[in-house]
């Protein structure tokens, strides 16, 4: 698989397209309802319904979500589940700028961005973004559709569930167990863990919806 078509081209599917340049992908294109015009020398192939087209005229071809992720919704589990049920196969995008350690598992979509560092015995679930700086440490479980944005530091041994959003320079220290659809505000701090879904902000967090 060489070929790779960008799902979205808004914010984040121009940082995609940015760093799948630099990887041994020819990038297609992206699908957008909307037109969105060249992004980075990159033009808009048509609406997702070009999708089974694309597949038909050059066979084997890999996707990505490049819609971002900034709350608890689970949208981008489902468009990776659509494009993947289409035929498209889900690389993962990992930075040339990154550092990805020993014995770390990366699940199917999940791209980890200039700067992000994940250390060893660390996991992601399908479809995370490990964004600008950000830090995964050791022995980190994510579940599927987890956004660490950028600046977050997750500390070792954390498990975190699936749709949840770390927010820009957050910090979650060592050992806490986050429930699934959390999202914690930019800067803050966890230091115990999270068991209801919601909006968590401060230092330390407090639930604020």
């Amino acid at each position: 698989m060489d070929r790779i078509v960008v799902i979205g081209g808004g914010g984040h599917a121009k940082v995609l397209i940015g760093l799948l340049k630099k990887l041994p992908w020819n990038v297609m294109g992206y699908v957008d309802p909307e037109e969105r015009g060249i992004i980075l020398g990159v033009p808009r192939l048509g609406g997702d319904d070009i999708l089974p087209e694309l597949l038909h005229t050059y066979g084997r071809c890999g996707a990505i979500i490049g819609v971002g992720k900034i709350d608890a919704s689970p949208l981008r589990t489902t468009l990776q589940q659509a494009v993947e049920a289409a035929g498209f196969e889900l690389p993962v995008a990992v930075s040339p700028h990154a550092v990805v350690n020993d014995e770390v598992a990366l699940g199917p979509g999940t791209v980890v961005l200039d700067g992000a560092v994940v250390n060893s015995g660390s996991e992601t679930g399908r479809g995370c973004i490990v964004n600008t700086n950000s830090t995964l440490e050791h022995d980190c479980r994510l579940g599927v559709n987890v956004h660490v944005a950028s600046g977050a530091t997750v500390c070792g041994g954390v498990t975190i569930g699936a749709n949840c959003l770390i927010g820009a320079g957050a910090t979650v220290v060592q050992n806490v167990r986050i429930c699934d659809n959390c999202v914690l505000g930019a800067g803050s701090v966890v230091m115990q863990d999270i068991e209801s879904p919601g909006t968590y902000v401060g230092v330390p967090v407090r639930r604020a919806k």
